[in-house]
């Protein structure tokens, strides 16, 4: 049986995650296919959604009330005859030929604004008595209206391929009438879990044995990431049974392996892969959980090895796999970013690695506070599901003080 030939690499969390984030710049996405505006939902853009006229394509009035002359409003409180009433979507030849010195039109929010006023005061300013209406406030020319093509001209970009499609991106390809979209296919992901301790959801398991929960937390985030899993079930320890599996996931466009991956006499993912000819381009990174995750490519298809307790399984996809995946799907590269809140209750903990903790965000509005969920290492599911989000505490710290400012990474 061959033997890793390469030393192992263990990195900081900041170098695997840029190590990881220049591998995905370089992956190609799937091919194109098209789908029905609506369906394509979350799916990843390959197209460049463009527009087909001035937008907004008239002068638009901003705010329910009166289009004026500016110039008529420089004594106040002023008193105006209004001669139109313009609501939205009114037909060019429903418009007064002008507004006069001395003249007002009654506007609502979205309507053109007729030639000859140069700005709307809204109504909350304004007072009618009969076609007279009283002006309280002064307005400078061009407050409250949109000129023409001040959004976008006919040709202009606005939307670029990479971008996940959510609702104000279905809402812009909408505006530009479209009713399908030119999407990047979903990548696939083959997950497999390893270790004899593990049977099937619907199985019994034995005194020491558990089910497998990580490969449908990994197929969740999968599907959320942009991708489509296939569950290659569980693989034993036996080198030539995981080989087998391994063989067949590298068939996919990204390989996902939970457990096996640290140091135990039956830990086998990363021997068999090297049998393989893997280049591993780390074997672990300084966090909790999840140091002992692998990341490489085998047979012109990236991989990595997930640590196999279900809290390292989670938060390892989210810091490293759910980057190259997105890539894989077409998305373009975005750096991690964290929130801050204020702390609740004081954390201590050990210097050396950086720690992404269970916890849960609460308060409201601009006020946002967090703690720790007490759990019983990275085996508690219980807890993690109990948690919104990740109390990131730096490898330097080994105490923070409650109402300190702390980064978050919400699930």
């Amino acid at each position: 049986m061959a033997a890793l030939t390469q030393p192992p690499t263990v990195l900081t969390f900041e170098d695997a995650r840029h190590l990881v984030e220049r591998h995905a710049a370089l992956v190609n996405p799937g091919p194109r296919e098209s789908a029905e505006l609506l369906a394509s939902s979350g799916r990843v853009l390959a197209q460049a959604v463009v527009a087909d006229r001035d937008f907004p394509p008239f002068r638009r009035a901003m705010r329910d009330g009166y289009a004026v002359r500016a110039a008529d409003l420089v004594r106040l409180p002023a008193t105006l005859e209004v001669i139109a009433e313009i609501r939205a979507g009114a037909a060019p030849e429903e418009l007064p030929a002008k507004i006069g010195p001395g003249q007002a039109a009654s506007i609502m929010t979205g309507a053109p604004t007729p030639p000859g006023a140069d700005a709307v005061v809204m109504v909350e300013y304004t007072s009618l008595a009969g076609n007279r209406v009283t002006v309280a406030r002064g307005i400078a020319s061009g407050d409250n209206i949109a000129p023409a093509g001040s959004e976008a001209r006919p040709g202009q970009t606005l939307l670029d391929p990479g971008t996940r499609i959510d609702h104000g991106a279905i809402a812009l390809a909408a505006s530009v009438g479209h009713d399908t979209l030119w999407v990047f296919r979903r990548p696939t992901v083959a997950i497999l879990a390893t270790g004899d301790e593990v049977v099937g959801i619907s199985d019994t398991p034995g005194p020491n044995q558990i089910r497998n929960s990580n490969s449908y937390s990994l197929a969740t985030q999968v599907q959320t990431a942009g991708g489509e899993s296939r569950l290659l079930g569980v693989a034993r320890d036996d080198a030539a049974h995981l080989r087998r599996l391994i063989q067949a996931g590298l068939g996919d466009d990204l390989l996902l392996l939970a457990g096996g991956v640290s140091m135990g006499k039956y830990d086998l993912v990363e021997r068999v892969l090297a049998e393989l000819g893997a280049e591993f381009l780390f074997t672990g990174a300084q966090i909790q959980p999840g140091r002992p995750v692998v990341f490489g490519r085998a047979q012109g298809k990236y991989f990595f090895g997930l640590p196999g307790n279900p809290v390292s399984t989670m938060v390892t996809f989210e810091l490293f796999a759910r980057p190259m995946l997105e890539a894989l799907a077409g998305m373009t590269p975005r750096q991690l970013r964290f929130l801050h809140a204020r702390l609740k209750s004081e954390i201590k903990t050990r210097t050396g690695l950086k720690r992404f903790l269970p916890g849960l965000l609460s308060g409201e509005f601009e006020h946002a506070d967090v703690e720790l969920i007490p759990w019983q290492g990275s085996g508690d599911i219980a807890s993690t599901a109990r948690a919104n989000c990740y109390v990131v505490v730096p490898g330097d710290r080994e105490r923070i003080a409650a109402g300190e400012w702390v980064a978050v990474m919400v699930k």
